[in-house]
């Protein structure tokens, strides 16, 4: 039963896989021989046809030599230093390992305000799908560098989980020190129970977590439950797995012991549902009954069948598609503001360059970011 859950995970379309500081960095440096190993494992799942993103933690641990920061406790502005001395390290380690199999490594640098904010999640969002698109592994880690104690994920646990809803991924793995949920803390409780499968994040769920035993990382099982809620909700299925061995996945689908922490819903379904039930309406579309008839089966708007547009809203708003007789029809997120969506409102495709003196996006709501009423 559980291998089954395991493998469909990983068979996933998309797949984001979460990297901790204690698995990457050793003694203040990468574990070349490990990360080559996981490099191997994302090039088997691109080679079948899958798309993947990584989320990498240790910036920080490999900064740190590298300035000569020995102390334990570091203040903010030191932490940042070693971001920014370990951040081309770390992004030199992936690009190395994955260019071995051919693969274009990118690295996205993202703040919480980037996954929250509409406008800026959009843009990250549409960089991210133009990278995978084009074959590259996106690298994606918190910037420190710029992040204060306020203001930051805390760990790559959360960071993890919001990036792989915003990539739209099937399954999230975290791969960490521990081979997945326990009762108790394994390390002082002999008697603690593996769970190897978590349908619903219940309180009593909540109650197992204990904190990270290695000492590198931020992030405690608190943190990978805190996680694993996000995702779930948003339709992503979590695999919690240990990840020291090396070939970490191919371990974890040959049979290798972790928690799965199911899905509550399908990505595309719960990115409908966000959309239809919590954005507020800045605007509206009227669209003659060509484009209407092509919205009722599942296409895209394009600026072609828009007949009216009101409101004031800007790119990434949420507005309303009406009918001639101002009927509801659909809601989604506009990839125009107001000012240019009247401009290219009734053109086809090929003139909107022409009239914005810019190529902008062929439609003016995609279907993925459309929901019928």
């Amino acid at each position: 039963m559980i291998a089954g859950r395991v493998a469909k995970a990983l068979g996933a379309k998309r797949v984001t896989i979460k990297v901790g500081s204690a698995l990457l960095v050793e003694n203040g440096q990468a574990r070349r021989h490990w990360l080559d190993s996981l490099a191997d494992d994302i090039a088997r799942l691109i080679a079948g046809g899958q798309r993947v993103i990584v989320v990498t933690s240790g910036a920080i641990a490999l900064g740190r030599p590298a300035l000569g920061l020995r102390r334990r406790a570091l203040r903010l502005e030191e932490k940042q230093a070693a971001a920014a001395a370990g951040q081309i390290l770390l992004a030199r380690a992936w690009q190395e390992s994955l260019a071995r199999h051919d693969l274009a490594t990118a690295q996205l640098l993202v703040t919480p305000g980037d996954t929250e904010d509409r406008r800026r999640y959009l843009n990250a969002r549409a960089t991210m799908e133009t990278l995978l698109r084009m074959g590259a592994v996106p690298v994606v880690n918190e910037n420190d560098t710029v992040a204060t104690s306020e203001i930051r994920f805390g760990d790559n646990d959360r960071l993890g989980a919001r990036v792989a809803v915003m990539a739209s991924s099937e399954t999230l793995v975290l791969l960490s020190d521990v081979d997945g949920l326990y009762t108790d803390n394994p390390a002082t409780h002999a008697d603690a129970v593996h769970v190897p499968v978590v349908e619903t994040i219940t309180p009593e769920i909540e109650a197992m977590a204990g904190e990270s035993l290695s000492g590198v990382g931020s992030g405690g099982m608190v943190s990978k439950i805190a996680a694993a809620r996000i995702a779930t909700r948003a339709g992503t299925t979590v695999l919690l797995a240990r990840g020291t061995e090396t070939n970490p996945v191919e371990r974890l689908i040959g049979g290798g012991r972790c928690t799965v922490f199911e899905a509550q819903v399908t990505p595309r379904r719960a990115r409908k549902d966000w959309i239809g039930a919590s954005l507020a309406v800045a605007g509206s579309l009227t669209i003659d009954d060509g484009a209407a008839g092509a919205l009722a089966r599942g296409s895209s708007l394009l600026p072609a069948g828009v007949v009216c547009v009101e409101g004031d809203f800007e790119r990434g708003d949420a507005i309303i598609v009406l009918t001639r007789d101002g009927r509801q029809l659909a809601k989604g997120l506009s990839a125009y503001d107001v000012a240019d969506a009247r401009q290219i409102a009734g053109c086809r495709t090929a003139e909107i360059e022409a009239k914005l003196g810019w190529r902008g996006r062929d439609e003016m709501i995609h279907r993925d970011d459309l929901v019928l009423l």
